[in-house]
């Protein structure tokens, strides 16, 4: 019997607590959007707003609407509680500490609308109308409490949004124009509740069937048992926290102790790696605020397994998007059981105990990154005068540099006699590492050419090594005060840096990753790969050694059966 593909193996596991609270949340989203949207078409008319606002109704008063909407609702509720229970601390970032803040009111201010809206259709079958809404609010505070109740409805939504796309390029790409659209849409709505508000003084109130005191009076009492319910669960469950918080203060149950590079903090069992940062104010970054999207909160980590568990399935397909080795951990999600050892992986410097902003950091992006270094450097600087090296090495970045850039690659760092390059900023994977290897095979040529004159100038052959790797990297501005570069940082760079020194040692021109290879669709045979122990990995790296730029003929090296070579 086939097995189902992996879209219908997808769907076939149940949904994860990430995916419905951004399913729920959309929904939700929408649907404050689209009153928004009718809103505004009181700009037009009277007529215009009311005539859309029927047709809206016949969908969300449907048996589908009702459980599609508070159905989202209630699982969006769920679900927030559920994350306040878990909070070990409250401490947070303000944006982040705003959304949550604005989450748990709205029941409180939505409380007034569902009774007189949604109830009034229940109970007594009256149709939501425009006609209810602007005359019933034309007021100070009534059209006060409106806007206040639109404003933050739609800010809990975007923040929720902002806060799960904005380590994504494409949302970032669009951001200033998403920011003018969800800043002009409630604008717009406003006005709109305006206009029909002015068009009822100057033609009149329409007819329209209105609740009968004895029916308001119910409605109210309503609206006052669903304030004080909610409200009060509310603080059942606060106080609920702070108990189970002084519990676990003072029961002298043993702590867990987290050692991080700089200084070792103690927290209680249960808290998680970033709340342990948070509270005792050390820098870690986190872009998502916590939801296991991003996964800038990530560190390694060093201790036994029973003290840190296994991952959950919105932590485990995060680590496996960015190709995260065993050892690491999204600090959001890791709750250890026991002491353990953190390194935040991108923790930004110290900015008056606050993390630094997303876009002075950068991105996360696939990319294929090249390290050239010029070989027997030091041999030829104890015989030549520094302005002949300085000539060398300009002719040397320049080659280089001009072969990575008709590749479609970035020159970014020039150090010594070694060049940095970065393929993929505005690529896929695949086209990245083939145009990493075209650069590889227009520097052979180009340096190949150079070397003929060379030698006989300066007494020695040229020579040169390369190494190549694939991954994800943080790609950004990074420096200090006005000095800054842009450059990639990240696991593959430093391997590919290591891939280069490799190719002395295995007398070869170009060191090339496995997975970079075939990325590129490179064509080799089993007999082609070496496994390399590279420091820094936890795991061998298989790799290809190659005579030549880019197609490897044969092995340079031959790898012992007891195991495999080592990089320091």
């Amino acid at each position: 019997m086939d097995s189902p593909s992996p879209r219908l193996a997808f769907l076939s596991r149940p949904p994860t607590r990430r995916n419905l609270r951004w399913v729920s949340g959309l929904v939700l989203m929408a649907y404050v959007a689209a009153h928004l949207l009718n809103h505004t078409l009181g700009i037009v008319s009277f007529a215009a707003a009311e005539t859309v606002l029927r047709g809206v109704q016949k969908f969300w008063h449907s048996l589908s609407g009702t459980l599609l909407l508070y159905g989202a609702a209630g699982v969006h509720l769920a679900l927030a509680v559920s994350a306040l229970w878990e909070r070990r601390t409250l401490r947070m970032p303000p944006l982040e500490g705003l959304r949550v803040l604005l989450g748990f009111a709205l029941p409180l201010l939505l409380a007034t609308h569902l009774t007189a809206m949604r109830g009034a259709y229940l109970a007594y079958g009256i149709e939501g109308s425009y006609v209810r809404v602007v005359s019933g609010l034309w007021s100070l505070p009534g059209a006060g409490a409106q806007f206040a109740l639109m404003l933050a409805a739609w800010s809990h939504g975007c923040l929720g949004v902002h806060f799960a796309l904005r380590a994504r390029p494409g949302y970032r790409r669009f951001s200033h124009l998403l920011l003018a659209m969800a800043v002009v849409l409630p604008l717009t709505a406003a006005m709109g509740f305006v206009s029909m508000g002015r068009e009822f003084q100057w033609t009149g109130v329409p007819p329209a069937q209105l609740p009968t005191p004895a029916q308001g009076k119910a409605l109210n009492a309503a609206e006052g048992y669903v304030k004080w319910f909610y409200g009060l669960a509310l603080l059942a469950l606060l106080a609920a926290r702070g108990g189970r918080n002084w519990v676990a203060r003072w029961s002298r149950q043993p702590s867990i102790a987290l050692r991080y590079p700089e200084r070792t903090v103690h927290v209680p069992r249960g808290w998680s790696v970033l709340e342990a940062s948070r509270s005792h104010g050390i820098a870690h970054l986190s872009v998502c605020g916590g939801r296991a999207r991003c996964s800038t909160c990530r560190v390694r980590v060093i201790g036994p397994a029973e003290h840190t568990g296994a991952p959950g399935r919105d932590e485990q397909r995060t680590l496996e998007r960015v190709r995260a080795p065993g050892d690491v951990r999204l600090a959001c999600q890791l709750r250890p059981q026991g002491d353990i050892e953190v390194t935040p992986l991108f923790a930004p410097p110290p900015n008056g105990g606050r993390p630094a902003p997303v876009s002075s950091f950068g991105r996360e992006r696939d990319v294929a990154v090249l390290f050239v270094d010029l070989r027997r450097w030091s041999g030829l600087s104890e015989r030549q005068w520094p302005f002949d090296l300085a000539y060398v090495l300009d002719r040397y970045f320049a080659t280089v540099g001009a072969a990575v850039r008709e590749s479609g690659g970035v020159p970014n760092q020039f150090i010594g006699d070694s060049v940095m390059a970065i393929f993929g900023l505005e690529t896929d994977l695949p086209t990245a590492c083939r145009q990493a290897l075209r650069a590889t095979e227009l520097i052979g040529q180009r340096m190949d050419a150079w070397s003929e004159g060379f030698e006989a100038q300066f007494g020695q052959r040229l020579d040169f090594g390369m190494g190549l790797h694939a991954g994800r990297a943080a790609v950004g501005e990074v420096g200090y005060l006005d000095t800054t570069t842009f450059t990639a940082i990240g696991e593959v760079v430093n391997t590919a840096s290591r891939l280069q020194d490799h190719a002395k040692a295995a007398a070869s021109r170009l060191v090339v990753s496995l997975f970079a290879a075939q990325q590129a669709g490179l064509a080799h045979t089993a007999e082609q790969v070496d496994l390399l122990r590279v420091r820094g990995r936890s795991e061998p790296l298989a790799v290809i050694c190659s005579p030549g730029a880019v197609q490897p003929a044969g092995r340079t090296v031959m790898v012992a059966a007891s195991g495999a070579p080592e990089i320091s």
